[in-house]
């Protein structure tokens, strides 16, 4: 792979030289690979079926995951979230010690492996909220739940430049990653006001299949708002809400 410098960028194949433009830039690359039949095939490529398989499985899942936060998403993700889903997916896939290669999965590996991950690398919650919170599954009741005690928000939300008011997110999700289905719930406080005034206690409470046997998620997030002659605006239309996975209970 190789950096195309120059005024005139290039797109399409002279010869055996791709041209192509990506998030990185306009870059080229030589012309190559092999026949699909062969890696579907030759045995020499076991390993590489396999591990497309696994990718494939991965982001399935990610998928899944992210189809079911999507309401909280819309506001709270990175171009290149999908991606880094997909590679923590694969970590949990290969987490799996019970079945063989190229046949593990999610629901034998360990989704606990997806704790702490963030949807926005732009705006991190663990940079962004440093007031203490308690996350908590209750897999017999489906409850799934976020408390914070009163804190003051100028002091414990470090907010993007520009922000007047702020909102606190949550949800809670069921995933059958088999299926390819979904519970999901969600809270969200009031719009509050970023300031040295303290709030009050915040319990949110997002309930889901009681009892259930499926990998079941918690993310917790914040909106940040600009106030413009009395109206709320989102600021710098979200691309900075922090969102992550901070509790998440597999089975």
């Amino acid at each position: 792979m190789a950096r195309q410098k120059g005024i005139i960028k290039l797109k399409g194949t002279i010869g055996d030289i791709t041209f192509y433009k990506t998030k990185d830039g306009h870059l080229a690359r030589e012309k190559g690979g092999i026949d699909a039949s062969r890696i579907a095939s030759d045995p020499a490529f076991q390993r590489t079926r396999e591990n497309g398989a696994e990718f494939g499985r991965a982001g399935k899942a990610g998928k899944v995951l992210r189809t079911a936060m999507r309401t909280l998403l819309i506001n709270s993700a990175d171009s290149r979230m999908v991606s880094r889903l997909t590679q923590s997916m694969i970590k949990v896939i290969q987490a799996d010690m019970v079945s063989e290669r190229g046949l593990r999965n999610v629901i034998d590996g360990e989704a606990e492996l997806l704790t702490g991950f963030e949807f926005n690398i732009r705006g991190k919650l663990g940079t962004s909220l440093f007031a203490p919170f308690v996350g908590t599954i209750d897999r017999a009741s489906g409850d799934i739940m976020v408390d914070l005690v009163p804190f003051v928000p100028a002091n414990m939300i470090a907010a993007a430049s520009g922000t007047t008011h702020f909102k606190i997110i949550s949800a809670g999700a069921e995933i059958d990653f088999e299926a390819e289905t979904f519970v999901v719930a969600t809270s969200e406080t009031d719009i509050l006001a970023w300031d040295s005034n303290q709030t009050v206690d915040i319990n949110h409470i997002n309930s889901v299949t009681p009892g259930s046997t499926k990998p079941l998620f918690l993310a917790l997030g914040i909106e940040f708002y600009q106030e413009v002659n009395g109206r709320m605006y989102p600021l710098k239309n979200g691309s900075y809400n922090p969102l992550a996975l901070v509790q998440v209970s597999g089975l």
